[in-house]
């Protein structure tokens, strides 16, 4: 793989907020690492301890002299330094040795990422080696990864939830006809979950208790026996201070979830309004394709299927997608060169 890296190296990065995924040209998806950096700190300097996996276990039980970073945040770069730190580092993880050549890098941007941020973006990439760095929008990614045929002249609708943001499309002709980018994502459905415990059971966890929770038993819809499965979850006891232990069931994490999914619900109802009249009926036709790791919550089509009356379907790899479609936007180039910004 590190011999094969000296000839191809252009890769696609899928900066998430919660995992990074890395594709490199003809190889596909060869890395999918979470988004932190831990430092340690001596005298105010900080010295790289962890990136990525490692990092991660360290988040929220770090000693002072440890300081465990997420530089991503809703999309876009947060803490400059660290996300720069990170990529080198995940570029470097997938070369195997410091000798390649520098790589031509496209990055996937949310759709309502700001000129700075887009800046932002591009000269970490920069920074961290890379010899040309190009931006895909996240939208156009996930339409392309979840195999939608984009550059015919029929609409197409994709919703991608991803940690940091959910991005509403409507595609067509190759482009972005309407896009609206809400900054509601799994990290929101996690809190939703902390501030209902506190709230509701005067108990307060942590942000990987409250992920646990959403993947295992997460769901965005009332259970039909209005309880469902059940987790039993540790955390502190906001009354004594004493660590406690207590059972959450389907129906509470539905309950906590109202208002992120009526958020998701809210951004597919406007963009299905602001969508020209033709195009609204090809996605009538063809329904809406849902992507991204927050769209695995369970019962989620079903829930967007009851609110809007489309017919709503699940890719087949929502986590990769994204990666998936900036890795094809590399290896066909010439044909979507429309969509690549290397200019901004």
């Amino acid at each position: 793989m590190a011999f094969g890296g000296l000839f191809s190296t252009d890769i696609a990065i899928d900066l998430g907020t919660a995992n990074t995924l890395i594709y490199v040209k003809g190889k596909g998806i060869i890395l999918n690492e979470p988004s932190v950096v831990a430092y340690h700190v001596k005298d105010g300097k900080r010295q790289v301890l962890a990136v990525g996996e490692d990092a991660k276990l360290m988040l929220g039980r770090t000693p002072g002299s440890i300081e465990a970073i997420r530089p991503m945040r809703e999309g876009v770069i947060a803490d400059f330094d660290s996300a720069e730190q990170m990529i080198k580092h995940f570029i470097k993880k997938v070369f195997k040795r410091t000798s390649f050549s520098k790589p031509k890098v496209i990055v996937c941007v949310p759709h309502g990422a700001t000129p700075v941020e887009k800046r932002a973006i591009r000269q970490s990439v920069l920074s961290a080696g890379a010899r040309k760095a190009g931006l895909i929008a996240e939208p156009i990614a996930a339409a392309i990864g979840a195999g939608m045929p984009i550059t015919e002249p029929t609409g197409s609708m994709v919703v991608d939830i991803g940690g940091g943001t959910t991005e509403v499309a409507v595609l067509s002709l190759g482009d972005v006809v309407y896009a609206r980018s809400v900054r509601i994502g799994g990290d929101r459905m996690d809190e939703a979950i902390i501030n209902y415990l506190r709230r509701n059971q005067n108990m307060l966890i942590g942000d990987s208790t409250a992920e646990r929770v959403k993947t295992s038993i997460g769901t965005a819809r009332m259970p039909d026996d209005g309880r469902g499965a059940t987790i039993m979850v540790r955390g502190r006891d906001l009354l004594n201070g004493i660590p406690k232990e207590i059972e959450i069931s389907q129906a509470m994490v539905a309950e906590a979830l109202t208002e992120p999914m009526q958020a998701i619900v809210e951004a597919v109802m406007v963009a299905l309004e602001a969508t020209p009249p033709d195009l609204a009926a090809d996605i009538v036709d063809r329904g809406v394709m849902l992507t991204g790791g927050g769209a695995m919550l369970g019962e989620l089509d079903l829930a967007l299927r009851e609110q809007t009356g489309l017919s709503i379907s699940l890719a087949d790899q929502p986590m990769n997608c994204v990666a998936l479609g900036t890795g094809k936007a590399l290896e066909y180039e010439k044909q979507l060169r429309h969509v690549i910004d290397y200019e901004s």
